[in-house]
């Protein structure tokens, strides 16, 4: 994408901000721009991707709230153009993305929602902490001799992969594929990228709709208290077809692993940058849950989905009408200081939480939230506990994900001291 200056009445034409998020100045830094935008045109049209970004904080909330108004069709998808035929062909091999938890409305998205809260309760996430601590400490002992890693490859993928491949029942044998399938499940649904890629991508989701469909029609290849057998009698109780079910384990893979892989390279980051915060962490002064809360917000690992408006609106001095897509910015909103004192400080201190929406709000808020926290609460201090003198490495070492939709590295090497 390049960067646009947009004409705008409500901005002065020279200062107009520009939302590239992919681009090397927001990659390295993106906050500075969204606060502009939230000062001088807080809902910007971008002309390239012909889209709305809704950054103030007010914004964001009333369009998560209004679902009627804003539809979540193609929530995830920068770009809403058609595919190439010949990624068409290989889709029909296997079944439509949608409609699924992500992107759908009304009762449709209800039936589903309500699908995963009757098996994905408090009690199944809280049973899982023990999994969790065993899984971080086993992906630590695979480098702490080394006295140095890449976090992204070695932990911050593979845990959360892990721990859902065990809430779903599959074999641990199957993480590395998962992780491949999903990741070019998410490239596909954003809408962008080469035509010959997009073409692998879709193999890839194919393969793993009739992978998770084997899963759920196969009762020897579910683990009874696995929550894909879960959802298979809770389907066969409330009229849920396998299809539906496939979407809802797909779903639950990718939201399952991408925030929490992307949080802990932000928060590791963070607080390595801000030793003062680390200092009070590790002395006990500052919680565990107030440093996940402070991450979340402070580097949003999703940094925004995308809406339809349904019918003509105004919103932040626009009028949208009908088919108008708009981003609205969880990044930009955790950073809106009407809302949030010092918004630009990373400080380890209990905020309210109403203002934070790095999960969302509303009927699409995450439903692995609590999933997601209690991951980060062990994943981040297991590091500095087990990896004495814990250390980022060289500048050229970190690698920012090119992605309009999320922050996070491709690559984040680190240090520590060995004997």
């Amino acid at each position: 994408m390049t960067a646009t200056q947009t004409t705008d009445p409500i901005a002065d034409p020279t200062t107009t901000p520009t939302f590239d998020p992919t681009s090397e100045s927001q990659l390295a830094d993106p906050y500075p721009g969204y606060a502009q935008m939230r000062a001088k045109c807080p809902v910007l049209h971008d002309q390239d991707l012909d889209l709305w970004v809704v950054t103030r904080h007010e914004d964001v909330v009333r369009v998560v709230h209004d679902a009627r108004t804003f539809s979540s069709e193609n929530a995830v998808r920068v770009a809403t153009g058609p595919e190439s035929d010949d990624v068409k062909q290989v889709m029909a091999e296997g079944w439509s993305l949608t409609p699924n938890l992500t992107e759908s409305d009304g009762e449709e998205h209800t039936r589903l929602r309500v699908a995963v809260n009757k098996v994905f309760t408090p009690r199944r996430v809280a049973e899982l902490e023990p999994f969790i601590r065993s899984t971080a400490e086993e992906l630590i002992a695979r480098f702490a001799a080394a006295g140095s890693t890449d976090v992204i490859e070695g932990y911050a993928w593979p845990l959360p992969l892990m721990v859902m491949a065990q809430i779903l029942g599959i074999p641990a044998e199957d993480v590395p594929r998962l992780r491949q399938w999903s990741s070019n499940w998410l490239k596909l649904s954003v809408g962008t990228g080469p035509q010959d890629e997009r073409v692998e991508w879709a193999r890839d989701v194919v393969t793993m709709q009739h992978y998770v469909m084997a899963m759920l029609t196969n009762t020897k290849r579910a683990d009874e208290g696995s929550l894909v057998a879960s959802l298979g009698r809770y389907g066969e109780e409330h009229r849920l077809d396998t299809v539906e079910l496939m979407r809802i384990v797909m779903n639950l893979i990718i939201a399952g692993h991408v925030t929490v892989t992307r949080a802990i390279g932000n928060g590791l980051v963070s607080l390595l940058e801000h030793p003062d915060q680390l200092a009070a962490l590790r002395s006990g002064e500052a919680s565990v849950e107030a440093m996940v809360e402070e991450i979340l917000r402070f580097e949003s690992p999703v940094q925004g989905l995308f809406r339809t408006v349904t019918e003509e609106t105004e919103l932040g001095g626009r009028q949208l009408v009908p088919g108008d897509r708009v981003m609205v910015h969880w990044g930009s909103a955790n950073r809106d200081g009407c809302v949030i004192e010092d918004p630009d400080v990373f400080a380890l201190r209990s905020r309210p939480g109403r203002q934070q929406m790095a999960f969302g709000r509303g009927i699409h808020a995450c439903l692995g939230a609590s999933l997601a926290r209690l991951q980060l609460r062990v994943a981040i201090p297991m590091l500095f506990d087990r990896l004495p003198g814990l250390r980022l490495g060289p500048a050229d070492s970190r690698t920012r994900e090119r992605l309009v939709i999320a922050r996070g590295f491709e690559e984040l090497r680190l240090l520590w001291d060995t004997p």
